[in-house]
């Protein structure tokens, strides 16, 4: 879809200059034709107006018969207003698929000078599980690499583990006072769940606390500071800074059994990493760079000991960058860490999958960077996403109302399970076959759901709805998946071994419309790269899917008689498939055979 554009555009340009004398044409639109109009694509002709002096009914005429006599693939065209609709020959659609399916030609390309990108995501907290939140965090990043990759570039993907901190020594103090020992061994618990479990046991103990002092007359916010439990946490952070070895011998067993649960989900979820990296270590990096700056009066020191940035004259506001205490802040290990990864891959962007709550963050962390004379600070970008709420409302991880990964994966499988039987079509199936099926299924719905929408936006997600087999759903996509599987089946061989010698007498209009859609994923994966949208190969594999839906009510393939017609339709059924499980890849959803 990309060079037909390109063509229209150059004939369009040399169009307005023949005819109107107009040798400033900056750009073109050009778009796909409304369904409601005939064409394929469509000229907008409103931005030559003003200097062609002609109503835009005119114009469009006037360019249309300029276009018929140098496009030799185009057959006709038709003005709607300032719209000129462009419809193309079957014989120009015909080769096309034909270069497809002889693999003249691709029906993406990738870019001519790959560069270097590190994709950040996941960065979960060791004192507690991973969430729903976490889920479309780790998918988004995942999918953005792979989209990245699938473009040409070398992409690294990263894993900043945020292992140190006061609340990572919250739950550490809660299992001491509270454990009596316990294990994940021990209480058949994943280690990540077992940790949150004491998080959580934590923010209980110390809200009633706050309370009892507040009830003795003290001031909520006083309380807050002068609880026990949390003098006693900020006491253990200072302790693990100075290296006790008490308290780092806990750190490290308790982040083990994190680290182990982690694992475990990021295998069901299918997501994986190249390069970890943890903040008990890059915040030295961080301290280095704070001295570093300092010296070139990047930052400055206050009265107390901290030290921060000033940049009010940007337009922000003063950073902490260190505390009073010598302690450090996520600033601090976010300055160390962007050093690392430079230092490390040499890369020429950064991109950090973070929630919106942590824009302002990440605009310091880049002027802070550019400040420090750092090459690589441009290309730190932050690709910040909505939150995501239930039904019920938003998530706590504190107060354990958060929805937490392992079960919402489980629940997925099982929901599949429940709507599979319903549809009464797997008897044939093993329990093995089946268990796939479910897992294919539940994770599908759940990646498609959670990715179909513009990362930017905040969003509601329904388990329920998320894998019904009709609108616009992964399980959707799966079954036609498994509708163009059947056909070939029925057909008795292979699509890829069918030959197009002859082209149909008149291809239909959904036939037209499909070959279209093929062309256009070149366009599909350009704009997903360009705006760091998942969301965009998610509509464009559904509307594929619903396209071929159509196509597969309306018009017959294997029991076609015309062997031209039956033969063009088995090879486009083949390009829908492959697309299909291409442009679903990048999304880490699995298109099933059968269902």
């Amino acid at each position: 879809m990309q060079q037909i554009k390109k063509d229209i555009e150059a004939e369009v340009v040399k169009a307005v200059l023949a005819l109107y004398q107009i040798d400033d044409v900056q750009e073109v639109p050009v778009q796909k034709t409304r369904k409601e109009f005939e064409g394929d694509y469509t000229v907008v002709v409103f931005p030559f107006t003003k200097k062609a002096r002609k109503k835009p009914e005119q114009i469009g005429q006037e360019i249309g018969e300029y276009l018929q006599q140098q496009l030799q693939d185009l057959e006709s065209f038709n003005v709607v207003k300032g719209f000129l609709n462009l419809r193309f020959s079957d014989s120009y659609w015909y080769q096309r698929l034909l270069q497809l399916h002889t693999g003249a030609e691709s029906n993406f390309e990738k870019v001519a000078e790959p560069s270097t990108v590190m994709v950040e995501y996941s960065s979960p907290n060791t004192n507690k599980p991973l969430h729903l939140g976490h889920i479309r965090n780790n998918l988004l990043g995942y999918s953005i690499a792979q989209i990245l990759e699938a473009r040409g570039h070398k992409v690294v993907k990263a894993n900043l583990i945020n292992d140190r901190g006061i609340h990572i020594c919250k739950s550490m103090l809660a299992w001491q006072k509270f454990g009596n020992g316990e294990t994940p061994e021990s209480s058949g618990l994943k280690g990540d769940h077992l940790v949150g479990k004491y998080y959580v046991a934590f923010d209980k103990a110390y809200q009633a606390e706050i309370a009892e002092l507040v009830a003795g007359g003290m001031e909520k916010e006083l309380a807050k500071k002068e609880a026990s439990l949390m003098k006693e946490t900020q006491e253990m952070l200072r302790k693990w800074e100075a290296g006790d070895e008490e308290v780092m011998a806990l750190w490290k067993t308790m982040n083990g059994w994190v680290y182990d649960g982690f694992d475990q989900t990021y295998t069901k979820l299918g997501v994986a990493f190249d390069q970890f990296y943890y903040e008990s270590e890059t915040y030295l990096l961080g301290k280095n760079l704070i001295e570093e700056g300092l010296g070139k009066g990047v930052f400055f020191s206050k009265e107390d000991g901290s030290v921060w940035a000033d940049l009010t004259a940007d337009g922000l506001d003063e950073k902490l960058v260190l505390r009073s205490d010598g302690t450090a802040v996520y600033m601090t290990q976010d300055i160390g860490t962007a050093d690392l990864k430079f230092q490390q891959h040499q890369i020429d962007r950064s991109i950090y999958v973070v929630g919106d709550e942590q824009e302002y963050h990440f605009k310091v962390l880049k002027l802070i960077m550019q400040k420090l004379e750092r090459s690589y600070a441009d290309g730190i970008y932050h690709l910040s996403y909505g939150m995501i709420d239930l039904p019920t409302g938003r998530m706590k991880s504190r107060e354990g109302t958060v929805v937490d990964a392992d079960d919402l994966i489980e629940e997925m499988r099982a929901v599949a399970s429940k709507q599979t039987a319903e549809l009464g079509k797997t008897e044939s199936m093993s329990e093995e076959e089946l268990q796939e099926l479910y897992t294919a299924l539940g994770l599908g719905a759940l990646k498609y759901f959670l990715l179909k929408v513009d990362p930017k936006r905040r969003m509601v997600f329904n388990p329920e709805e998320s894998i019904e087999f009709q609108g616009n759903t992964g399980p959707f996509i799966q079954y036609n998946h498994t509708r163009i599987c059947s056909l070939e089946r029925k057909l008795g061989k292979s699509f890829s071994d069918i030959e197009l010698t002859q082209q149909p007498d008149k291809l239909e209009n959904i036939e037209r419309e499909m070959t279209q859609l093929l062309i256009s994923y070149d366009e599909v994966l350009r704009e997903a790269e360009e705006n760091y949208s998942p969301a965009i190969v998610a509509n464009y594999s559904f509307d594929l899917a619903k396209t071929f839906s159509s196509f597969f009510a309306e018009c017959q393939v294997v029991r076609e008689d015309d062997e031209a017609k039956r033969n063009f339709r088995a090879a486009l059924c083949n390009q829908v498939g492959a697309t299909l499980r291409t442009a679903t890849a990048l999304l880490g959803m699995e298109l099933p055979t059968v269902m």
